[in-house]
């Protein structure tokens, strides 16, 4: 059995476990590490949530072990975020007992965006997207799902996380209350920090390996000024990497920042063909931290250290 697997084991079993306490606790099921982050939060000591994403994985294009399958089946509760970040997951929901698993980028008061910045209203709004013609490249049109990366969409989340937990686990529920306005107090300090740190990020250029930092970006004031993949399933053709490279000798001020689990070359050529200064790897994704309640302000906090130390090293 592999490491990850033991974990996850580990997981349902003590959720299931002689423990009064984790005893009636549900069997909590999440996709991605943001997203049982929260979840992680609001739960607090009564249980812990498992993720079905393992650290350093593609959540875009992943394969469930028979362990993380196992547990997928057995879920009470499932919080994801939908088709758009998870295709795969969509697919496997089927042999899930779980009723009605929480797509949080149709959670009430989430404020959704398409790809390439524009903003796509509330959930359940299907605009279709604009296409530049651009067709050398790639598809671009839909709804951006790197909704977390935006507090105000984390705080409508933990609010639904806190509602669906005390459903359906009534005996928890003041625990959960609890829980979530600590988190809420915590996100409120978190945003009032990336602010600050971010602000003299502000009317600077911004060059990304691809387009996942919209709802950052809208959140805290920063412009990006180009990325070179416009979705996630997108790779760059030769005329919008031209492209990007002009726009990269525009920007003598900003930066271009490679991504986890993205090529950096491409990133690292066009830097090296323009003069831009490159950054440190942005994870928008938190694939390189340690799981667990702390990542999502780990997450947002290590976005803003890196952008702003590139800045700041240009002065």
């Amino acid at each position: 059995m592999r490491l990850t697997d033991t974990r996850l084991a580990i997981a349902v079993i003590a959720l299931s476990a002689a423990s009064p306490l984790l005893a009636d606790a549900p069997l909590v099921v999440t996709d991605i590490a943001p997203v049982q982050s929260l979840v992680a939060q609001v739960m607090g000591e009564t249980g812990e949530p498992v993720l079905l994403v393992a650290k350093g994985a593609d959540p875009h294009d992943y394969q469930l072990r028979p362990s993380e399958a196992r547990a997928l089946a057995s879920a009470d509760l499932i919080f994801w975020i939908g088709p758009e970040m998870t295709p795969w997951l969509d697919r496997a929901l089927s042999t899930a007992r779980a009723e009605a698993p929480l797509a949080l980028l149709t959670t009430p008061g989430t404020e959704l965006r398409h790809f390439a910045g524009e903003a796509a209203g509330a959930p359940g709004d299907h605009h279709d997207g604009d296409d530049t013609g651009d067709d050398d490249d790639h598809d671009h049109e839909g709804i951006d799902p790197h909704a977390w990366l935006d507090p105000a969409n984390a705080r409508a989340w933990i609010a639904a996380i806190r509602d669906r937990l005390s459903a359906a686990d009534p005996s928890h529920a003041a625990d959960y209350e609890r829980n979530a306005a600590d988190a809420m107090a915590r996100l409120t300090a978190l945003e009032e920090e990336v602010q600050t740190t971010l602000s003299a990020a502000r009317g600077r250029s911004l060059i990304t390996g691809h387009d996942a930092y919209g709802y950052f970006a809208a959140a805290f004031g920063l412009t990006i000024a180009a990325s070179l993949s416009e979705g996630d399933a997108a790779s760059p053709g030769a005329h919008h990497l031209s492209e990007v490279t002009e726009i990269a000798r525009a920007a003598s001020d900003g930066c271009i920042f490679p991504e986890a689990g993205h090529d950096p070359a491409p990133v690292e050529q066009i830097a090296a063909d323009s003069g831009i200064r490159i950054g440190a790897v942005l994870d928008p994704e938190g694939l390189s931290l340690a799981p667990g309640a702390e990542l999502y302000g780990q997450l947002l906090r290590g976005l803003a250290s890196t952008i702003i130390s590139c800045l700041a090293s240009g002065g």
